[in-house]
């Protein structure tokens, strides 16, 4: 019997994840399955781009994982059991089960409203690509009206800084404003502040710090200090969440639901599952949680791939890189900050601005969609044999070696 790999989510976290077990590992011996709810792979780091008007594309994950070996489930995760080893799914046909040896938890989160009262319900978020398309369609909506409008981007993070600026350039006819619960780019350096400020000033964005907003309505919000501020279309970007699917299914997870994994990527509770992405708990080399982001999805992604391997081949478990290095914004097509941290996660002094950030951090989102549509990087050669097989009855892993290749 092969051994069972599940990969939940193709995202940047669990694409590379599946495409390098493929590539490493021996097709005799497992049988690799993606899970994911939509068909097309979302350049998620790109989707402020996508809402402010303009054309990324979302590759097919069909034609993806073309010629690797890997199986595509198109399905909705709506549930995971570990004790039982089985992935509930939903999908057109109505769903089912899949049983699994390996399971990779890499579902990523989404948009958090933070309880906040009608933010759910009338705001726009950018965390997926059904959202911001529909954000899209508003923005393409005010910008037919005579009258422009006013669009409120709520949330100073990098999402809402790059979201703000994006749709500020692209649409120059709206009036955009960013609203800070803080002051404005607080953990960058003072020199990336002021560059901060001055790009926002120069796209004309309105920026309101040291603001809390406590409800959402149709066309205005409401502000803790009593301000209101109309808006034909506010856009939610402050803070993500994970689903509950993992806490419901019994795995160890923090407060806000994000599975806890020890060095390797693997989960404390339930030592054949492994998270990545988002949907990991895992402290980065600086003893400090690792934020989520693309490069810690990258991170993540490749320790979780290496235990992996280890594990079911036999072979020493390698301890790979997990780092913050920094942050890496865009400010518009022509602008942009790269900001490196130290060991503590604090801004160094220096950093870089202008066209050459705004390069770099296009050379970054290039890079990573071409890995993406590439998973095994165009060498889909399985080098190792299992030194593991699956006890279907047992419901784990035991070895079994015969003149060091696996028994038949």
């Amino acid at each position: 019997m092969k051994h069972r790999i599940v990969v939940l989510g193709a995202g940047y976290a669990g694409a590379y994840v599946a495409g390098t077990l493929a590539r490493r590992l021996a097709p005799a011996d497992t049988e690799i399955t993606v899970v994911n709810a939509v068909p097309d792979f979302v350049q998620r780091m790109r989707l402020h781009q996508l809402a402010s008007g303009q054309d990324i594309k979302a590759p097919k994950l069909a034609d993806v994982f073309a010629g690797t070996g890997i199986r595509l489930r198109l399905a909705r995760v709506t549930a995971v059991d570990p004790e039982r080893q089985v992935v509930a799914v939903a999908d057109t046909d109505g769903g089912g089960e899949l049983g699994y040896d390996t399971l990779v938890y890499a579902l990523g989160s989404h948009g958090a409203d933070r309880a906040v009262p009608g933010a759910a319900e009338h705001a726009f978020d950018i965390a997926a690509r059904p959202s911001a398309l529909r954000l899209r369609e508003r923005l393409d909506s005010l910008d037919r009206r005579d009258e422009g409008g006013r669009v409120l981007v709520v949330g100073d993070g990098l999402t809402g800084i790059e979201t703000a600026t994006e749709i500020a350039e692209s649409r120059p006819g709206l009036s955009v404003t960013l609203v800070a619960c803080g002051e404005l780019g607080a953990r960058l350096s003072a020199g990336a502040r002021s560059h901060l400020r001055q790009a926002c000033d120069r796209l004309g964005v309105t920026v309101l710090e040291h603001t809390r907003v406590e409800t959402v309505e149709a066309t205005r919000v409401l502000c803790a200090d009593g301000t209101v501020l109309e808006s034909d279309a506010t856009v939610w970007t402050a803070g993500f969440a994970v689903d509950p699917i993992a806490a419901a299914g019994g795995l160890e997870v923090t407060e806000n639901g994000q599975i806890v994994v020890d060095r390797t990527m693997r989960s404390v509770s339930h030592p054949n599952v492994y998270a990545a992405g988002d949907s990991a708990y895992a402290i980065g080399d600086n003893g400090r949680p690792l934020p989520m982001s693309c490069a810690s999805a990258g991170y993540t992604g490749r320790q979780a791939t290496e235990a992996i391997v280890g594990f079911l081949t036999g072979r020493k478990i390698a301890h790979t890189k997990l780092a913050y290095p920094g942050n890496h914004i865009s400010l518009g097509r022509r602008d942009g900050i790269l900001q490196m941290v130290d060991d503590e996660a604090r801004a160094k002094p220096k950093y870089v601005g202008g066209w050459k950030a705004a390069r770099v951090k296009a050379g970054i989102l290039k890079m990573s969609l071409w890995a993406t549509s590439h998973p095994t990087f165009g060498v889909p050669k399985r080098k190792h044999r299992l030194a593991v097989a699956p006890d279907a009855t047992a419901g784990k892993v035991v070895a079994r070696r015969e003149g060091g290749r696996v028994a038949a």
